[in-house]
Formats: structure tokens, sequence, C-alpha cells
């Protein structure tokens, strides 16, 4: 990835302009097509005024808005509407006889001898859920007809609460749509100006506690997202830009702006999707199968997998944890995230406990170290104490960060009540966050079947490359690879986003008695809808490919897992080969299968990608094996708890490094968003295309 000046030029050529909001910083990244050049740029988030940070980022990047002819958006803004329960006052409106689908749900109860378990809280409360009365059987015939006059009255209601968005959800709607569409037309109609979404517009597959979830969701964060994304867009054409607006979706895959606005869920993983996009569009550069991307930012830490040179993905995420989860039935990146960032506060339990986060110092104040009132010590502040962070040198020099203040905080706040030197307290708020995050790694591949140990990680996010190789030790991985600017590399992965649509119909039936003809039929109309949805883009794909799946299960059983079916297993009418399929996964996913155990699928899916352009990745110079003497730019005491010590370590410039380079550890290797640290015992190389190859006790697969 080539960098330049921060400087604009006269005649500035046209870009691909990226943006990704974190809970700390804006990453800016804009990619000149023809000469094949990255421009990038860093501020501060601005919660208050998301935009201004953008604003920002844009100006340090050396580039303007009217040079670019895509602007490419992933935020927090969703996911944290929905964290922070600060969305909208909004009403549901389910078929009669159904009002407490969303407060039921599904009983889950993980420790069922916890006498101070606690059931998922709902986004609105029973008081705002009101009944329609209609009936749609599960075969989509109309068993009662809808009363419109009923749905005016509860509208009326409505009107006079106040409420800012309105969630529909009638029984068996993902068969036959009819009725929630015409309830849709009424709200709209007497309540204009409201958000009003449907079920049927986000999900069209059973389970009807998760499709309310996802409606109840996409209502509460519908009116705060549509008011951001429309906001956004009036900036961008008020500074010039004339381009095409897309947003990031959770599967990392780009949608219209517009699309936005309504189908807000869409978006909830925009930024943490985009990374794992990236670390698979470097993987396929190193010829590697399979990989852990890590991301840890400011606010949160999240790992996503990459298995046999495939991003793995979900249909369902559990926003919240799984105890007391909000389910959000939508196809995304499989991404387990933890309150885990170099913001995240260390602080004192009653007992005298510590840890640390998930409550994040943020932005604003930030941690203690950045002077802007933040007094409570944080992970960043701790690598500060350490000797990890140049105070001079962060984010090249634009930041000085205080260590006076920072020891201040661990000192008062951890240190002196445990009775602690300042660089163990400081070690031992390192330590519980490597233990945390090491959780989210290990989480997004034990549940899947698969050795986390066995697989590489690809590290990434301004923090993630400081503390990767600890996590690596902490798993038994043996190799960690960090990417060229790794500080924007989320904002990076959005370039290697395509346009992408996704499908899905509930259409259970045995495999035995399939009908391929109607399963096909059902998979061209998918497949036409996606069509249809790219050729109204303001952007043409160079091609489009489509993709089928289905969710499979054993007969008698509850839950199905997610399984491709080429096109050759339904040209040939194959039968077993789809079977052995699914029990391969189920293998993987559960650690047991039954061959001999008939099978049925429950839904289709489908995916339409319109594949855009991508950049091309750059080599580097070609150096030697021993780091050169250029790239050196001192040394500095750097505290190791192997060690129990501070140690005199060097430092290198990474922009200086070459390809076939190798630094002992331990080792820090500083650039302007982000720095790398090589403990004692571990050796990095430069690859080729300028990663930085760090082998885990100097041992490379």
């Amino acid at each position: 990835m080539s960098q330049s000046k921060n400087r604009v030029r006269p005649h500035h050529p046209r870009t691909r302009l990226a943006a990704d909001i974190g809970g700390t910083f804006t990453d800016i990244v804009a990619f000149e097509e023809q000469s094949g050049r990255m421009l990038l740029g860093k501020a501060l988030s601005t919660p208050s005024h998301l935009v201004d940070g953008v604003a920002h980022g844009v100006g340090k990047a050396g580039t303007r808005y009217q040079y670019a002819k895509t602007f490419l958006h992933g935020s927090t803004i969703a996911i944290n509407a929905i964290l922070e329960r600060n969305g909208a006052k909004a009403a549901l409106l389910v078929t009669q006889g159904f009002r407490d689908i969303y407060e039921i749900g599904r009983v889950n109860r993980p420790d069922s001898y916890n006498l101070y378990f606690k059931k998922h809280v709902p986004l609105l409360p029973r008081a705002m859920i009101f009944e329609v009365r209609e009936r749609i059987t599960a075969s989509g015939d109309v068993r009662t007809p809808l009363d419109e006059t009923g749905v005016a009255a509860i509208c009326d209601k409505l009107r006079a609460m106040g409420v800012e968005a309105v969630a529909i959800l009638l029984l068996h709607s993902y068969r036959n749509i009819v009725h929630e569409r015409r309830v849709k037309e009424i709200v709209a109609d007497r309540l204009p100006g409201i958000f009003v979404t449907a079920s049927h517009e986000l999900s069209q597959e059973y389970r009807e506690f998760e499709r309310c979830s996802t409606v109840v969701a996409n209502a509460f964060i519908g009116p705060t997202v549509r008011d951001y994304v429309a906001g956004l867009n009036r900036h961008l054409e008020r500074s010039g830009f004339a381009g095409s607006f897309f947003i990031v979706q959770s599967t990392g895959g780009l949608y219209e702006a517009q699309q936005a606005q309504s189908q807000c869920v869409r978006m909830l993983e925009s930024g943490p999707a985009a990374g794992v996009v990236g670390a698979r569009a470097l993987c396929r550069e190193l010829g590697l199968n399979d990989t852990i991307a890590f991301d840890m930012g400011g606010t949160t830490a999240k790992a996503g997998v990459i298995h046999r040179n495939e991003v793995l993905t979900t249909s369902t995420a559990l926003i919240g944890g799984y105890n007391q989860a909000l389910p959000v039935q939508i196809p995304m990146i499989d991404v387990f995230e933890v309150g885990m960032g170099g913001g995240s506060i260390a602080s004192l339990a009653e007992n005298g406990a510590l840890s640390v986060g998930p409550k994040s110092a943020g932005a604003e104040p930030g941690p203690a170290c950045y002077g802007r009132g933040g007094e409570q010590p944080t992970v960043t502040d701790a690598n500060l104490v350490l000797g990890r962070l140049d105070p001079g040198n962060f984010l090249g020099g634009e930041m000085t960060l205080d260590v006076d203040a920072a020891e201040r905080a661990i000192v008062r706040q951890i240190a002196e009540p445990l009775g602690m030197p300042l660089r163990a307290a400081a070690d031992g708020i390192l330590r519980i966050a490597t233990t945390s995050m090491s959780y989210a790694v290990k989480s997004v591949s034990t549940q899947r079947g698969l050795d986390a140990a066995a697989f590489a990680m690809i590290a990434y996010g301004g923090a993630g490359p400081l503390h990767a190789a600890a996590i690596a030790h902490e798993i038994g991985m043996e190799r960690v690879i960090v990417p060229r600017a790794p500080g924007h590399f989320c904002a990076f992965g959005m370039l290697f986003s395509d346009l992408r649509y996704d499908f899905v119909r509930t259409w259970p039936m045995r495999l035995a008695d399939a009908e391929f003809a109607e399963i096909e039929r059902i998979y061209a109309g998918m497949f036409k809808a996606g069509r249809a949805a790219l050729a109204q883009s303001k952007i043409k794909p160079s091609r489009i490919s489509v993709e089928r799946a289905a969710d499979m299960r054993y007969v008698g059983q509850e839950h199905a897992v997610t399984i491709e079916l080429p096109p050759e297993l339904f040209r040939r009418r194959d039968r077993d080969g789809i079977k052995a399929r699914f029990d391969d996964v189920h293998q993987l996913r559960y650690g047991t299968h039954a061959p001999n155990e008939p099978a049925e699928i429950v839904s289709l899916r489908a995916t339409v990608t319109g594949v855009l352009k991508k950049p091309t990745p750059e080599k580097v110079a070609t150096g030697g094996r021993a780091p050169v003497s250029d790239a050196r730019r001192g040394t500095r005491p750097v505290f190791f708890s192997e060690h129990r010590r501070a140690e005199r370590t060097p430092i290198y410039a990474r922009a200086a490094l070459k390809s076939g380079n190798r630094i002992p550890g331990p080792a820090l290797i500083e650039e302007h968003a982000s720095t790398t640290l090589v403990p004692p015992g571990d050796r990095v190389e430069v690859d080729a295309l300028g990663n930085l190859v760090i082998e885990i006790g100097g041992r490379s697969r």
C-alpha cells in the first residue's frame, strides 16, 4: 500500500474514498485508481457530530470529496445505538394473539442453577406492542382478512403517544407479504414522516421471534441511522462530491446509501466486516487458506475467520451475548467482539479484583495520557507507562502523550489500592486485556470446530499489532501477519468490497423428496431480484457472480447449518452429494454427524455479487536478511513481564524496512497510526508486499 505526502495537488486524479468511523478514531483511505497510490488520514472521532471527524480525516489524507467518484463508508452508529439503548421511541404491530413473542423469546437459560440469571431485555416495553386482527397460515393462505380499520385506530393512538418509529411483524409473512405490505401502507399514510419497517423487507425466513427482534431493532435504530446517513449525504453534496455513496453491510458487501436509510440493521457490523474482507484479500495474495482476522481499535477488539480461503458467515447475530441476546436475523460475517480496546478502562471491583473494559474512555475525553480531561487508567495508558508507545511520536507526532498523567491514573486507581509497583499494575492491565481478547479469537474458531492454534493471525487496527503477539502466545499460534498501514485497514478493506445482495426463502422439504425444478425456480427468482438491484446501481460491476446455499438439518433437529451448493450438484440432481456436504459441515461444526440419518432442507439462500475493480498490491524494495541501519531509530526501555524488568529495546521505522529484512525480538516497529511489538524470543521478517510476518517463538510453519 503506497502512501503520499499529505498535500492536495491542483489536478488530482479520480479516487475511491473510504471512511471508517470507530469509537475513538475515524480512518480515511483514498485510492487513486490510475496510479494505484493510497492516501491515508486519521482523526479523532467526534461523537457529537460524526461528520466532522470524517471531514478532518479527509483533510489529513490530503484529498477532497470532489475528487472522489465513490464514497464507501462504515460506522459503528447502528450497533452503538442498540448497545447503548439510545434509539427511537418505537412501537410494534403484531398478529392478534401473539403480543408476547418479543418478550418470551427463546427462553435461553445457559446456567440452569444461576438464581440471578436475567433474560433478554426488549428494546421496547410491552405497552408499546399492539395487536392487529389478521391471520395468514404457514402455507401462505389468508385465514383471517386484515382489519384495516383497526390498524387505522392503532395509528391514531401512536400519533398521540409521539411514536418515532413503527415495526411490523405479522405471522408467516415470510410466505405471504400481502398483509404486512398493506399495514405498512396504512401506517405510512396516517403517520407521515415516521420510520416504518416491516419484517418481510429484512428477512423472509421462518422463526417469528428472530424476525420480530430484527424488525424491532431496525425500527429502534432507524431514525438515528436514517438521519445520520442523510446528513452525511448532504455534507458530501455541499463539499462538492458528485459520485456514488455506498455503505458497507455486515456481510462485507456494499449497498446504496438510500437502502441503508431503510434497512439499517444491515450495517450493524459494517466496519469490522470490511476489515475481514481486507484480510481475505491479503490471504489470497499470500496464498493462505486459514487465518484469524484480528482487529483492535480504541473501543473494541473483533475477530473473524477465513477458512479454506472463504470468510465464515452466519445467518443470525446475537447482539449482547448469548445469555441476554437480542437476535438479528440477517446474513453477516461471523465476528466476535469484546469491549477491549486502547481506551478500555481499568478499574477495581468492590472485592478488589482488577478488571479491564468493557467501558471505554472513547475519543472524548479519551485515555488519561491524551490530556483531554480523562482521569481513568486505560490500556493505552498502560502501554505508554511500559514504554511500548513513544509519547512524542503518537500518530506520527500529531499528538503528544502525557506520561505523567498516565502514571498518576494507574497509581491512584490501581497500583496504590492493590499495593503494587506502577509497572506491575500496568502489566496486570495488559495481561487481563490479552486474556479477554484471546477469548474473542478462540470463540470465532472453536465454536466452528476449528483449532485457533492452527491458524495464522492477521492483526490490524491501531492497537492490534501492539497486542497480537501476546495473544498468539496465549493461544499457541505460530504466526502473526501485520499488513501495511494496519491502523487504516478496515477502511482499506472497503476498497475490496463488492456490491452484494443476499436473499433467503424458507421452503422446508425432505432432501429425499426435493423437487429440483422447484428449487431452481426459487433460486432463479432470487437471482433475478439481485440482478435487478445491481442494474439500478450508479456504478457498473465488471462481472456478476451468483452463489447458492441451503440451511439443512437432520430430520427431528431444531437448528440447521448452512452449506454451499455448487451448481453441478443440481445439474446432476445429486442428492447423495448434497447430503455428503451437509454431513461434512455438521461434523466440522459439532464434532459429530450421522450419514445414515435422513436430512431436510429448511431454507434456500442466494447471493448475487457485482464484482468491482480491486486495488493491486504494491511490492516494497528488496533488502537483505539483516535490518538496514537507516531503519533503526534508537532504543527505548520497554517492560516485559517475562523478564520482570525493562529492557533497552531497538526501535525501527517501518517505512524504511525492505523485503527480506529480519529483526529479532524484542523490537518495536513504528509507523504513523500503529506500533508493532515483537516480544523477546520472537522474530519478524518483512515479506515482498511489506507485511510484517512475526514468527512466534522464532518458529514458522
